[in-house]
């Protein structure tokens, strides 16, 4: 809760009331050739989109907010500010502010249509879209029907789309964040069914529900889908998500897969500033303390600041891995924010969080561009000796494990862009005195 006196009206008509950009709605094509901050608990808050948004994310996700809680709090204005506060008994549960609602897109958990259409219904005047969880495995989300346990219910799934696509009006964007399902033929049977309820985007977080963040996505698996949804006719923009670095990363992850627009989460978690070709660096001087200053302007909660900046990580030039961990530790180690003064200088959030909006608000299109070369030419190509008989088996970098994330699953034959059958196929344990790795076990289920 705001320890600021709020009020329960529309923003009040001040001069110190920020500017709404005019814009007009978001349409299909406002889902594509972009870059997108990805739907975070905790790390997708309030001034981690703006930060994003200023660095040049086009679109943001907010963090997902369950049907119930939303509808059970209060919406209050802090005149100071402009900042919108969704309050639940102790503290808000979803912070907007108008600069950013042009590009906001609010996520809801639900298992029903009725509760999600009066969770939306409570919040458009704030957004731009209304995005339905499809995908989060966690147990809060699963347990209640929601998130990932929506891909076994694929009626239920699709009735909740389609009655907010009814139900709210034409200018809010409808769409849906889903996870890869075991198979592809079923991964498509679904999309399909998804399309047809009339949602603007579709979002594919390529990774299967069993899937955790610390294991490689499946990218490889998008291009199929692309083209699937292309082959039906339907102006849907299809969204990946999964390993993408940052803006520079995005433009290989939509050349490979032909996805409309590519989404960003752990990276961004990271560095809320990889939307922009040249990311800062040495956050500890460039991002941190002004971030502070911003959040306790906005009267962002304590515990939410101290979380996103504990994720914060960057290549550093100015100071050394134990005098960063040293910084990092003052912050985490405090009860509030006066207790850091020290680390960030005068308390000067105003002016730090007015050249957020101004560069929000001077924002030019930016397009996401890849150069013009079909990606299936440059796989069978990497695979191809100068006879046509296939004889490299080195992989191609661009579907490659990153370094620091271990294999999913054992490479299965006839793979979406894998490698041919022979190249892919798993050597026996006799041989290489160890067995592929296997999927993780499938867990009970859920019951809506």
């Amino acid at each position: 809760m705001s320890r600021r006196e709020m009020s329960t009206s529309p923003t009040p008509e001040s001069g110190r009331a920020a500017k709404r950009l005019r814009r007009e709605h978001l349409t299909p094509e406002s889902f594509k050739n972009g870059v997108f901050l990805a739907p975070m608990v905790r790390s997708g808050a309030l001034p981690t989109r703006l930060i994003a948004l200023k660095h040049g994310a086009t679109l943001v996700w907010g963090p997902e907010v369950v049907d119930k809680a939303i509808l059970h709090a209060e919406r209050v204005v802090d005149p100071l500010t402009g900042v919108v506060s969704y309050n639940g008994k102790s503290r808000a549960i979803f912070t907007t502010h108008p600069v950013e609602k042009p590009y906001l897109i609010y996520q809801i958990g639900s298992a029903s249509p009725e509760l999600a259409v009066q969770a939306a219904k409570t919040v458009i005047q704030d957004v731009s879209g209304i995005d339905l969880n499809c995908g989060c495995p966690k147990p809060f989300s699963t347990h209640a029907g929601m998130g990932a346990a929506l891909l076994t219910n694929p009626d239920l799934l699709c009735d909740i789309l389609t009655a907010l696509r009814k139900e709210l009006p034409s200018e809010i964007a409808v769409s849906a964040k889903i996870r890869l399902l075991p198979t592809q033929e079923d991964t498509k049977k679904l999309v399909e069914r998804i399309i047809r309820t009339g949602v603007s985007a579709l979002t594919v977080h390529c990774r299967t529900r069993n899937m955790r963040p610390r294991e490689a996505a499946l990218i490889e698996r998008l291009k199929e889908i692309v083209e699937f949804v292309q082959g039906l006719g339907v102006d849907i923009a299809v969204v990946g998500n999964g390993d993408c670095q940052g803006w520079e990363d995005a433009k290989r992850i939509k050349k490979l897969t032909g996805a409309s627009s590519v989404m960003v989460a752990t990276a961004a978690e990271s560095n809320p500033t990889c939307f922009s070709p040249t990311p800062l660096v040495d956050l500890e001087t460039t991002l941190i303390p002004s971030y502070l200053r911003m959040s306790k302007y906005l009267d962002n909660h304590w515990a939410l600041t101290k979380f996103c900046i504990s994720q914060f990580k960057a290549p550093r030039t100015e100071r050394s891995k134990s005098e960063a961990h040293e910084y990092k530790s003052k912050i985490i180690a405090a009860k509030g924010y006066d207790g850091l003064t020290e680390l960030v200088g005068s308390w000067s959030g105003e002016a730090d969080f007015a050249e957020v909006v101004s560069a929000i608000q001077l924002r030019r299109p930016r397009p996401l561009t890849i150069e013009d070369s079909p990606v299936g030419s440059e796989i069978s190509e990497l695979h191809a000796a100068p006879n046509g008989e296939s004889c490299s088996t080195e992989e191609d970098p661009s579907i490659s494990t990153p370094p620091d994330r271990p294999n999913p699953e054992p490479p299965t034959s006839c793979a979406p862009l894998g490698l041919s059958t022979i190249l892919r196929m798993p050597l026996p344990a006799v041989i290489t005195g160890s067995d592929a790795l296997t999927p993780s076990p499938t867990p009970k289920a859920v019951t809506p």
